[in-house]
């Protein structure tokens, strides 16, 4: 018996009646043999984690755009406590956790840079919307591997795309992702809130905090263990502490992600992602090589679209910074601007 069959075989000993077992996944948009040590899902993840896209993951923002500290979170850090929460719930309740890890490592992987901010500035001018959800799948289907993508399982191409949008996920795996997302979103950005000065602890209402508990850890300890005790067919809460997690989402919105000092830069990155997506747009010859297929199948504005989307925040500003700020130049030791 080969080592990814023995695992296949204590999965359905092991795991849940209603946990996705990897020899029963949908499969792959193109056929491949399996491998002899890992099975569907964790070599997903393995793929995952080995990409390009990834690895830039951690320098994108978060929430807080260029912020002065080691400690903030990034895209990356985030992905890394989804994961660490999702796995958390999947073990508990005995589904099948390489899919989860999967699901929870590639569902920003179309994040832009600076955060959601960069999101919306794409939106804005993309023909059609643009939502990042859409664009991990994207990513992971058609721009990783030199445009052959990672050719993921459909279970897990399922779950990225519906971490976020209205519709549900179809595994239960995929619905741990979902709603581990927002565990790990909302009480990451308090502590960083915390660290910025933008909030302190004792601002969150004593009614959620009576409830959730007073501190990031308790809170995250409470909802995980609140999951566990209340999901069976389904992922869920206890009542009363979902309607206290919703609560303090509301309570963030106001306090955070919509207060003009901690978000008052979010202003520039309009200006910044739609002038480069504007000249890119007027001369698409000068998109890099790896573009310019997207470019002759799908048209200028995808091939645009991809690029600032999988843009780090330095390199967007480096990219800014070379199209449209002066450059110093010599003549006979004397510096001019051109």
């Amino acid at each position: 018996m080969l080592v990814r069959e023995r695992i296949e075989l204590l999965e359905q000993q092991n795991l849940s009646p209603l946990a996705s077992l990897s020899a029963k996944s949908r499969g792959r948009e193109r056929e491949e043999s399996p491998c002899k040590y890992r099975t569907a899902y964790q070599r997903d993840r393995d793929r995952i984690i080995h990409c390009k896209t990834f690895r830039r993951l951690k320098h994108k923002t978060q929430v807080f755009l260029s912020p002065e500290g080691d400690h903030y979170r990034t895209r990356l850090t985030h992905t890394l406590e989804v994961s660490q929460i999702a796995r958390t719930i999947a073990r508990a309740l005995r589904l099948n956790e390489d899919l989860t890890e999967a699901i929870s490592l590639g569902h920003d992987l179309g994040h832009t840079p600076f955060g959601h901010a960069g999101e919306r500035a794409l939106n804005a001018v993309m023909e059609g919307g643009f939502r990042h959800y859409e664009q991990s799948v994207r990513v992971v289907e058609r721009l990783e591997n030199d445009g052959k993508g990672l050719n993921l399982t459909w279970e897990v191409r399922d779950g990225i795309l519906h971490h976020t949008c209205d519709q549900s996920p179809a595994t239960l795996e995929g619905r741990i992702v979902r709603i581990s997302d927002r565990i790990a979103y909302i009480n990451h950005d308090i502590d960083d809130a915390i660290r910025a000065g933008v909030l302190g602890e004792s601002d969150i209402p004593d009614s959620i905090r009576s409830v959730l508990g007073p501190t990031r850890s308790a809170r995250i300890d409470l909802l995980v263990s609140s999951i566990v005790e209340n999901s069976g067919d389904n992922i869920a809460m206890a009542p009363d502490v979902l309607n206290a997690f919703d609560k303090l989402r509301d309570f963030m919105f106001k306090s955070v992600y919509e207060n003009p000092v901690a978000k008052g830069e979010e202003t520039k990155v309009e200006g910044l992602i739609q002038r480069t997506f504007a000249y890119f747009l007027k001369y698409p010859s000068r998109l890099p090589g790896e573009y310019k297929r997207i470019l002759e199948s799908e048209g200028a504005e995808r091939a645009v679209c991809d690029y600032i989307a999988g843009m780090t925040d330095n390199y967007l500003l480096d990219v800014y910074h070379r199209l449209f700020i002066p450059r110093s130049w010599e003549v006979k030791g004397i510096n001019f601007t051109d």
